[in-house]
């Protein structure tokens, strides 16, 4: 196959650190020829600064997948197995697009069985343009994702924090016990729920 016909390709994360909801990973191959200004790990920016890039991002890829690993995948195969499962997801995603030649991912260690040659680089959403894009569209989509379950399952505030570990999410979770879409492999639900 002629090297330039593939791609690079960003992977992030989102939501690896909450209490509840999905683990989304984003896979994005940005085009050379259409920069986008302000692209940065998405946890320095505002929301409002990752609410306005993520449309550019979609618009301007060459192409993009965000993809998810479930609460009952992160309780049956833990946390970091299935973030590997969410990126390999979204990798899985952008291949169907285009030909890879190369996959970025944020931090220090790979998913097993990629399609192509892959390099883990710690802090790369700062650095490289394809990750940080990945990085705004993992966090908006769960951004967003968390929201819905907001209204399905009121009372948590997952609107506001987004299910992270907040003082006001374990009062929440003191005083509801857990609900349906809360990590039960996590040690402040488990002992919610001994509570409960």
């Amino acid at each position: 196959m002629n090297q330039r016909l593939l791609f690079t390709c960003g992977v992030d994360e989102a939501g690896r650190g909450p209490w509840a909801g999905p683990v989304t990973a984003a896979a994005v191959v940005l085009d050379p020829s259409a920069p986008i200004a302000g692209l940065t790990d998405s946890k320095a920016l505002s929301e409002a600064r990752r609410d306005a890039l993520a449309p550019l991002i979609r618009e301007r890829a060459l192409a993009f997948f965000v993809a998810h690993a479930s609460v009952e995948e992160i309780d049956t195969l833990n946390i970091r197995e299935a973030t590997f499962l969410a990126m390999s997801r979204a990798v899985e995603g952008v291949a169907s697009q285009c030909a890879l030649g190369m996959i970025l991912i944020d931090g220090n260690a790979l998913p097993k069985s990629l399609p192509c040659e892959a390099r883990a680089i710690v802090k790369g959403d700062l650095t490289e343009p394809a990750i940080s894009a990945a990085s705004i569209l993992a966090k908006t989509v769960r951004d967003a994702l968390m929201q819905d379950l907001d209204a399905s399952h009121p009372g948590y505030g997952f609107a506001r924090h987004k299910g992270y570990g907040t003082a006001a999410h374990a009062e929440a979770l003191t005083r509801l016990g857990p609900s349906p879409v809360h990590r039960t492999s996590f040690r402040p639900v488990r002992a919610a729920m001994l509570a409960g």
